[in-house]
Order: structure tokens, then sequence, then C-alpha cells
């Protein structure tokens, strides 16, 4: 007897890809974020203007663990690179050596 409640227990269909919730809403929300810190520094907050740069750096972090994980979930070099319009030899060459 299995002590797993299924009904809580995400399993892919696939067996690979799982069900996008919320990633719509949730880039818009951090757009937002990101644009009302423009707007913040631009009202002259230039203290906050080291932090706004410094998102850069954090953005470039997540894609890349983004990209790794996708990997190790299985998809290819092929299908990373098509969804940044990119080709599979330049997303290997960017993310290729961080696995």
């Amino acid at each position: 007897m299995s002590t797993v409640k299924h009904t809580l227990t995400h399993i892919p269909r696939s067996g690979r890809r799982r069900e996008v919730v919320e990633n719509d809403q949730f880039a818009a929300f951090a757009r937002r974020i990101i644009r009302a810190h423009g707007r913040r520094v631009a009202t002259g907050d230039v203290e906050a203007l080291r932090d706004l740069v410094a998102l850069s750096t954090n953005l470039d972090q997540a894609i890349g663990e983004a990209v790794i994980g996708l990997r190790a979930f299985g998809y290819s070099w092929a299908e990373i690179g098509q969804r940044l319009g990119i080709s599979r030899q330049a997303a290997q060459q960017r993310w290729g050596g961080q696995a």
C-alpha cells in the first residue's frame, strides 16, 4: 500500500514536460517590478542605481540556472535555443559549460 497521496503528487504527463502554471502572469509581474524600480531611480534615487544594474547580473544567473535545469529535465539544446531565438550551437556555447 502506497503512502503517497496521488492528488498531491505532480507527475509529468509525458515523463519530462511539466504543466505550465502562471508563467505569463509571473513574468509580467517581474517586468512590472523592474520597470517600477527604474522609475524610482529616475526620480532621483541615485543610490538605487547600483541595485538596478545588479539585477542584470541576477537575471543572467537565473537564466543560466533555468537552462541547466531544463537540460537536466531532458530538453535539448535545439528546444532551448528555439525558445530563446538562437541556434542550438549558440545556446550550448553560452550555457553548456555550466552544467
